[in-house]
């Protein structure tokens, strides 16, 4: 019996041709309102009401598919969904340190070295002659220009070392008379009270002349002479110029000359 049932429904469902008009208007109504009371199909009263109820049950099954498969071809305009958008957490602007700056270290250049003579010239320095003895006994000396001369100015130095007491003592520097040349001035390291001082002029020279006096002495050491004296202007030639000390110690007499060389 519920394999006939069956088998007609089946034979009902390939058989019926829906309306397809009618199921969309039916589904539109029942979108827009409360459906309506459904009547019974007359041909199904005769039929027990569990063959009806599969019946009813296969149709609208099948009607439902098929009215489903119609409703698929017309275009449902919905409203657009926006996903909601996630929070996202904005980061905090950090202050970012500019990068230390770090001045470059300074190349470092190698020392040039200072060219060399394959034959270096000496420093030069005063030479002995039969006009000059810088030393003798326990004295040593050395004449020079100072270098604050001018053009119009000028300047001799003596410096006398003596390795003894001097008993006795005369120092004479001679500037010759190039021009124009007066005595502006004389000193010496030693007390001056020491020493009896003259200037005066004597063949063709300004001669300045210290002599110990009697009952006084010179230390050993190191002892500074000076002359000074205006010129004619220009650069004044010094060649002419010289010295003499005599002196008299515990290991006996010493005599030095010489010129006067320019000064460093």
């Amino acid at each position: 019996m519920n394999e006939h049932i069956a088998q007609q429904l089946r034979e009902a469902a390939e058989a019926h041709q829906p309306d397809r008009a009618r199921m969309l208007a039916r589904v539109q109504r029942g979108a827009a309102g409360p459906a309506g009371r459904h009547r019974t199909r007359p041909g199904l009263r005769s039929w027990p009401k569990a063959a009806i109820a599969a019946l009813a049950a296969a149709g609208i099954l099948a009607t439902g598919g098929l009215a489903m498969a119609g409703i698929g071809t017309f275009p449902i305009q919905s409203e657009p969904t926006t996903a909601p958008a996630t929070p996202t957490d904005t980061p905090t602007p950090t202050r970012s340190e500019p990068p230390a700056t770090t001045a470059p270290a300074p190349a470092r250049i190698p020392p040039t070295a200072a060219p060399t003579s394959p034959h270096p010239t000496p420093t030069p320095t005063p030479t002995p002659s039969a006009t000059s003895r810088a030393q003798n006994g326990s004295l040593w000396s050395e004449g020079s220009i100072d270098p604050h001369s001018t053009v119009y100015w000028g300047q001799d130095n003596l410096l006398l070392r003596t390795t003894q007491q001097l008993t006795s003592l005369t120092v004479e520097l001679r500037v010759a008379q190039t021009g124009d040349v007066r005595d502006t001035g004389n000193w010496r390291t030693l007390p001056p009270d020491d020493f009896t001082v003259t200037v005066q002029e004597s063949g063709g020279a300004l001669v300045y002349r210290w002599v110990l006096k009697p009952g006084r002495t010179v230390p050993a050491g190191q002892h500074e002479f000076a002359c000074q004296f205006n010129h004619a202007t220009g650069v004044r030639p010094a060649g002419g110029d010289g010295y003499r000390v005599d002196a008299q110690s515990t290991g006996g007499a010493a005599s030095v000359w010489g010129g006067f060389t320019p000064g460093r």
